[in-house]
């Protein structure tokens, strides 16, 4: 599922494709990928207006409509956007924008676990749906995250992904954070040390800096990422990859330098 650096490499993207272009038609191809709001709607906001700017908050990514609210994308499991220039329609296509010159924005959503809607605040949204401050914003201090894993029952992985606690880490890179900052997966946040929470805390932010200069493809050498198998050899410590479950989650983890 794309999480918060996924999701801020497509806000780039979107950024340096398809701001303050005249969209002449808005395609909705998958609706039962919206959330409270018409085809009709979204078509009839969309068609004239510009994308003016965007916004990211944890996994959620918002495009502003001129002077009409904000469109608004989950990418679910398997999103992406993809703009092309004339040719055929890629698959899988929920939303489509077409700009002049026969240039096009499309969301794509093979599985059709994401979503697509029209909100006209975006602190209003964040708060309606009780999303906790982004992982990776500049004013989501130390003090901060440590607030969001105090008294936390379960397991320290289970609170990073937290979304009403902290919003943009999920599966993948709760884990990577962990593997760099040398904590079990299954540790509970009650027991760790305040100068390990604060090693959490830059590693993972660190990480997803990383990954989103990466264009979270070429990962860097040491990341847990391209050897998430049962078996693998550790890049760090030369251990083995460990494969365990972690709240329904498949989990992967060192079992040397992140032994409990």
């Amino acid at each position: 599922m794309p999480e918060l650096p996924d999701v801020e490499v497509f806000k780039e993207y979107l950024d340096a494709t398809s701001l303050h272009q005249r969209i002449e038609v808005a395609h909705v191809l998958y609706e039962d990928l919206l959330r409270d709001v018409s085809a009709s709607t979204v078509r009839r906001r969309l068609k004239g207006s510009e994308l003016a700017s965007s916004r990211r908050h944890g996994k959620h990514l918002f495009a502003e409509i001129g002077d009409d609210g904000w469109l608004r994308l989950h990418f679910g499991m398997t999103g992406e956007l993809e703009y092309y220039e004339d040719g055929e329609r890629p698959d899988h296509a929920a939303l489509v924008l077409d700009f002049p010159d026969d240039n096009h924005l499309a969301f794509l959503n093979t599985r059709r676990f994401g979503e697509i809607g029209l909100v006209d605040d975006v602190d209003a949204f964040v708060e309606e749906r009780g999303l906790g401050p982004d992982a990776l914003s500049d004013g989501f201090d130390r003090d901060d995250f440590r607030e969001a894993l105090s008294g936390r029952s379960g397991t320290v992985k289970s609170a990073l992904m937290n979304q009403s606690r902290m919003a943009g880490i999920g599966n993948v890179y709760a884990d990577e954070a962990l593997f760099h900052a040398g904590i079990h997966p299954k540790a509970s946040p009650k027991d760790l040390g305040e100068e390990t929470i604060g090693e959490l805390y830059r590693t993972a932010r660190r990480v997803m800096r990383r990954a989103i200069e990466a264009r979270v493809e070429q990962f860097p050498d040491d990341f847990l990422i391209p050897r998430r198998e049962e078996g693998a050899e550790c890049p760090v410590c030369g251990g083995e990859i460990e494969k365990i479950e972690v709240s329904g989650r498949p989990t992967y983890f060192c079992g040397e330098h992140q032994s409990r």
